[in-house]
């Protein structure tokens, strides 16, 4: 037995075989790399005696140099054991990703420095941006329902029980409601059908007809009359009162209402094109719309000229009114046919003789050669009269006064005369609703009046380059007959900018609404075209400017007239300071409460959002945050340089003693020179965009003073337009048409009135707080302050009837009309009821109560009504008829 072994049989030695992709000598070492290094089944390892359990996959059984994981560069013939990761990008890939990732995020850090300064920047500067506003009060008000009841709802005035302002709660309607007594002359159908009776509007207005008025006619025959409008007694149940206005202070009725026939049914509205009406109305419900033309048939309005028919209404009645005097003269050259000399045209010019002029009328000849002297009328009748009064008695001596006094009576009684101008542009489409609007416009002004009013159309033609009306007078008359519908083309007066550029020229514009507006455009200088019309026209003493969109629900001429009047007996104390304010009876109270109010407010001043700092340390000097109460408007109000005044010895004085000795009797009778439809507002001081668009002036203090009415709609004096039209062509001073009719009157010290007609509103707003909105500009009027309602707040007036950008208003005409506004009303809804709606909402409301009936209140603005109408039947042409004369 062999105790020891040798080395070389005891321990296996290490040899490296030869490998061709290694290396040829055998004398290297094996790579640990190869498979066989590890294998189970070799003779040459160093663990070639150990199982295949006890391989590489058991860490523990390898020695601590020999790697776990085969290197890179393994030979292909050898496989691979699988890694733990599937793939691993490449090193220049990561590189890459490395620094873009870097460079992202050093371009992040840099941007939120960059958003940190600018926000630092913008806040130092008052520029930052804050989050949308949430939405305005009113906005949260629930609307008011019971505007849209019909006519088998009707209960007398008194006994309505209005939703709205008074808070009541709406009590279920009656059978006196829905079933009403049949009245005398209607017959079983109304009463069995819950109609109540209409009523022709000459019943009303007879209490009121002036007797000295001759009857009109649309034909020349003097046969054709256009039928009343017909009116309801009473109002729907639960119809909601003016919130704004009153109709008992300028005796307007507020115990009617009207239909869309009674309305517009004299004017087209219900009967068919081949008739001669409008081709609209027929459809829907019309129960009881043929009492209208009961007594007065339809009026076939095809070939009616309007032009004329206002002539012939004039001459009429034209003893009623003064003289028309001789046309505005315009520049002309010399004609063969004219024999007129230059001393004899202005001779006619200036009413008087010709002095010192070479070319002096000579006296007429006589037969025999002796010049014929002509005698003055006046010196004629004095003669007359002193030779009278040396022959007669003391008795005819006294009747001739007593007959002289009588006629100088009826010369005093003459009246004046009015044009209503409607503005629009020659591509305006006339839909049915425009034409029923104008036809009632002038049925009710001028045939009513006996020719007090003529309505005219205003046109501006957009592209005089196209069309040069200027240079042709057939262009012109082919603009017209192009554009205007063929029964309102007499009517028409074409303006365009380019002529308001060359009759105003010298104006600087500030451009205040951007080069895309210029002064003279139809946006900032729409009231140059209307100073230039009056100018032209010098038989109308006054001018109502209208609008297309504007519609009033009642009788047009008890509406001017009415507002005319009680203008004019307004007092001018303390006038431009109720002017500045919207009147709530529900809060004001009466008139004189108002009145007396509005004077206190103004002397003593309000505490209010406007002057919060008034008594703040350091603020005492600071205009917009510390101000005095105001000085009563008395007498004219001119600018603080002389330079700005314009003939200011025309301009009407106050009397003296100033306003405390006035017992409010200056001014009263006197006509109003400027009659505005919303306040007539301070605009200095507050939010509203146009307030700096007056040029001419001197603006170092500041700018002059001045007022505006949103809303161009207005009645203005010729007087008041000649002072505006001299200004802009003379003194080259001018603003923007809501500011320049009111601050003429301002500074010449004019008569200008804020009419408060009634205005409603679509939600239940708490009416001392819609008063505190509305007149919550200084010292308790409505502008004046950066708090008043024009401005940035003039959101608070869109649900109101009657405002420029008025939501309300032209829906609730639409849905007056018959027509679906917002998936609510029509036809459905007038004649059925729908019996799983309770109310309590607009949409909610169940209908059947047939076709809505409104009071008389105007409405603004009313725009593309969109009505359906009839389709014009074909014409026939039978090809194989037999013609005779063939």
């Amino acid at each position: 037995m062999v105790l020891f072994r040798s080395r070389d049989e005891r321990l296996p030695v290490y040899e490296r075989p030869a490998r061709a992709s290694r290396t040829a000598s055998p004398t290297k070492e094996r790579y640990s790399d190869d498979e066989d290094y590890y294998s189970s089944d070799g003779d040459y390892g160093p663990y070639s005696n150990r199982s295949a359990g006890s391989s590489r996959n058991t860490s523990g059984s390898i020695a601590s140099g020999v790697p776990m994981l085969p290197k890179r560069g393994q030979h292909p013939s050898i496989p691979r054991i699988a890694r733990v990761y599937p793939y691993r990008l490449p090193t220049k890939v990561t590189r890459y990703l490395c620094i873009g990732l870097l460079l992202f995020i050093v371009l992040m850090i840099s941007s939120l420095i960059r958003a940190s300064q600018v926000e630092n920047w913008k806040l130092a500067n008052g520029k930052a941006e804050t989050r949308p506003p949430p939405p305005p009060i009113w906005e949260r008000f629930p609307f008011l329902e019971r505007y849209y009841g019909g006519i088998r709802a009707l209960s007398s005035f008194d006994k309505s029980n209005p939703q709205y302002p008074t808070g009541n709660e709406l009590e279920p309607l009656g059978p006196s409601a829905t079933q009403p007594e049949p009245q005398d002359g209607e017959g079983e159908t109304q009463e069995q059908r819950g109609l109540p009776a209409s009523y022709a509007w000459t019943e009303y207005s007879a209490r009121a007809q002036e007797p000295d008025i001759k009857e009109c006619f649309i034909d020349p025959a003097g046969k054709v009359s256009v039928p009343p409008l017909r009116y309801y007694q009473g109002r729907p149940h639960g119809f909601p009162r003016n919130v704004a206005g009153s109709y008992e202070l300028l005796d307007l009725p507020e115990d009617i209402c009207f239909e869309r026939f009674g309305r517009y049914g004299p004017y087209g509205f219900g009967y068919s094109i081949k008739s001669g009406g409008l081709g609209t109305g027929e459809n829907g419900e019309n129960e009881g719309s043929a009492a209208v033309w009961k007594d007065t048939p339809h009026v076939d309005f095809r070939g009616v000229d309007w032009a004329e028919v206002q002539r012939r209404c004039y001459q009429a009645n034209s003893a009623r009114f003064k003289e028309l005097p001789p046309k505005t003269p315009t520049s002309r050259g010399f004609f063969i046919k004219d024999d007129a000399t230059p001393a004899k045209k202005a001779k006619r010019a200036t009413g008087g003789a010709v002095e010192n002029s070479e070319e002096a009328p000579t006296p007429a000849m006589t037969k025999s050669g002796k010049p014929k002297h002509t005698t003055d009328k006046s010196e004629t009748k004095e003669s007359q009269t002193a030779k009278s009064d040396n022959d007669k008695s003391e008795t005819e001596e006294s009747q001739t006064a007593k007959s002289d006094e009588d006629k100088s009576s009826d010369i005093a009684e003459k009246k004046s005369r009015t044009a209503v101008v409607i503005r629009c542009y020659d591509e305006y489409f006339f839909r049915e609703d425009d034409i029923a609007s104008i036809r009632s416009m002038i049925t009710e002004l001028s045939l009513a009046s006996g020719g007090r009013y003529d309505v005219h159309l205003l046109v501006q033609v957009k592209n005089d380059a196209a069309h040069p009306i200027w240079a042709d007078h057939e262009a012109y008359e082919k603009r017209i007959q192009d554009t205007i519908p063929e029964e309102f083309r007499g009517l028409v007066t074409l303006w365009t900018e380019t002529q308001m550029l060359s009759l105003y020229q010298g104006i600087y514009d500030h451009f205040s609404r951007g080069p895309d507006l210029p002064v003279h455009g139809v946006y900032r200088g729409l009231s140059m075209a209307m100073q230039y019309f009056a100018y032209q026209h010098p038989e109308y003493d006054h001018f109502w400017q209208w609008e297309m969109d504007v519609r009033y629900t009642g009788h047009y001429y008890d509406l001017f007239s009415k507002i005319e009047n009680w203008a004019k007996a307004q007092p001018r104390k303390g006038l431009w300071e109720r002017n500045a304010r919207f009147y709530f009876p529900e809060v004001h109270g009466s008139w004189e409460d108002f009145s007396q109010m509005a004077r206190i407010q103004n002397e003593m001043g309000t505490i209010g959002a406007d002057n919060v700092w008034a008594n703040a340390p350091g603020l005492q000097d600071d205009p917009d945050r510390a101000r005095k109460p105001r000085k009563i408007v008395w007498g004219p109000v001119r600018p603080d340089d002389d330079n700005d005044w314009f003939e200011p010895a025309n301009d009407p004085l106050p009397p003296p003693g100033g306003p405390e000795k006035d017992r409010y009797t200056w001014g009263v009778g006197e006509e109003a020179d400027y009659i505005a439809l919303n306040p007539l507002f301070d605009p200095d001081g507050t939010t509203w965009g146009l307030k700096d668009d007056i040029t001419g002036f001197n603006t170092t203090n500041g700018g002059p003073p001045r007022r505006a009415n949103i809303i161009t709609t207005s009645r203005v004096s010729r007087r008041l337009l000649m002072t505006m039209h001299k200004s802009t062509a003379y003194k080259k001073q001018f603003a923007f048409p809501e500011m320049w009719p009111a601050t003429v009157a301002l500074h010449h010290g004019y008569k200008a009135v804020f009419a408060p007609h009634p205005l409603y509103v679509d939600r239940k707003w708490p009416v001392e707080f819609m008063a505190q909105t509305f007149n919550g500009g200084r010292d308790g009027s409505s502008g004046g302050a950066r708090t008043s309602v024009f401005g940035d707040r003039e959101h608070n007036l869109k649900g109101l009837s009657w405002f420029y950008n008025s939501g309300f208003g032209p829906n609730l005409y639409r849905r007056w009309l018959g027509l679906k506004v917002n998936n609510d009303g029509g036809e459905e809804f007038e004649k059925t009821a729908d019996k799983s709606k309770q109310g309590g909402s607009v949409g909610e409301m169940p209908g059947g109560e047939g076709r809505m009936c409104l009071p008389p209140m105007l409405l603004h603005p009313v725009k593309e009504v969109e009505l359906p109408v009839e389709e014009p039947e074909p014409e026939v042409h039978d090809e194989n008829q037999f013609d005779p004369g063939s």
